[in-house]
């Protein structure tokens, strides 16, 4: 073997060491975030009306100023990371740290944040969701239906009934999530056009349904969850909540919307509710429709990084609630056997795409 064989070996060992290191040691990167929105740094970024030094932020943080160099490694990682960004001061030799479109989306003021996703930030990194990671490999040899239920004794669903301050964190990480839907009715609100009437499965307090009539004020919006998460809310003229089971019964209207809903079930389940949703429109004729905004896994047509952060959704559904993330040709099943003719997949929402289903 001749030297530069042997460096080659050596260098692509090397290589692959770093590989491992990489993705062993992630949660570092998620753990650094964490620790940063707990100091509220997104915030006092944002407060402060321009980029940030170091000593100005030590300060504002009540740090020790033992602290500092240890406060710049961490945001040099989160720099790295893209959570936030460094740039030179005007007429100054110091350079201060700024917010970037993923902290802007982190920030604690929701008035003039409306797209909030720190709820869910705080939801994911919350060690009820994050100790069932530890059992992945147990729950493989045993029994249980989700890696959550053997970390936790009982399925996610039960828990977060049984548990008011994990289902106020969850409910309020999904509202967040939801905020987003704003952008989705502006992009495509042809989607939406001539839909009378239109039952949000699944949809919480009725945040996306106030959105959707914001933009349409003409629909008439049916909220249908559990009835201890609709019970005492306020309805509107066209705002309406309906406490019941969607696997028993879906109220009938133009259009069956789910959001985020779908991905938590199996197979069967959702063929299941996708039955339902059939007879739910029977009577509207050529303008009845089911519209789903959800993860479609395409790994030949996405980004690489897109990809990877739709298949850790997917085994994120496999450990929380025995769900998954679908490609078009499972979704494509799962359509035609509940009896739907076609369906049209528009992806233009970064991680999900949104689907129209046609009877």
């Amino acid at each position: 073997m001749d030297f530069n064989q042997s460096q080659g070996e050596a260098n692509e060992l090397f290589e692959a060491q770093a590989h491992i290191y990489k993705h062993v040691l992630n949660y570092a990167t998620s753990m650094s975030l964490g620790c940063a929105l707990e100091l509220g740094i997104p915030d006092i970024v944002h407060n402060h009306g321009k980029p940030i030094i170091i000593q100005e932020l030590v300060s504002k943080l009540n740090l020790h100023i033992d602290k500092t160099p240890h406060l710049h490694r961490l945001m040099r990682l989160l720099i790295h990371s893209n959570f936030f960004s460094i740039t030179k001061l005007p007429d100054q030799d110091d350079e201060g740290y700024a917010l970037t479109a993923a902290s802007k989306l982190l920030l604690n003021n929701t008035c003039e944040n409306q797209q909030n996703l720190l709820p869910f930030a705080s939801l994911a990194l919350d060690p009820v969701n994050m100790t069932p990671w530890q059992f992945l490999g147990k729950w493989f040899k045993g029994n249980k239906s989700t890696v959550f239920e053997t970390a936790h004794g009982i399925p996610f669903w039960e828990f977060a009934n049984k548990n008011p301050r994990y289902n106020r964190l969850f409910n309020d990480a999904m509202a967040s999530d939801s905020q987003m839907m704003s952008l989705v009715v502006k992009d495509c609100g042809e989607i939406f056009e001539g839909v009378e009437s239109l039952v949000d499965v699944g949809g919480g307090t009725g945040l996306i349904a106030k959105i959707l009539l914001e933009a349409f004020p003409r629909m008439t919006c049916t909220v249908l969850d559990l009835p201890h998460v609709v019970v005492g809310l306020t309805e509107t003229r066209n705002l309406k909540y309906v406490g019941g089971d969607m696997f028993s019964f879906i109220p009938s209207a133009d259009a069956i919307f789910f959001k985020n809903v779908l991905h938590d079930w199996s197979d069967d389940k959702v063929l299941k509710i996708l039955k339902r949703c059939r007879v739910a429109i029977r009577f509207a004729g050529d303008k009845g429709k089911v519209i789903i905004i959800d993860i479609v896994v395409d790994a030949k047509h996405d980004r690489h990084e897109i990809t990877e952060t739709k298949m850790v959704f997917d085994v994120l559904m496999m450990v929380l609630v025995a769900g998954r993330e679908r490609t078009k040709v499972e979704c494509e099943k799962l359509f035609l056997e509940a009896g739907f003719s076609r369906y049209k997949i528009t992806p233009n929402f970064g991680l999900r795409s949104l689907i129209e289903v046609f009877p």
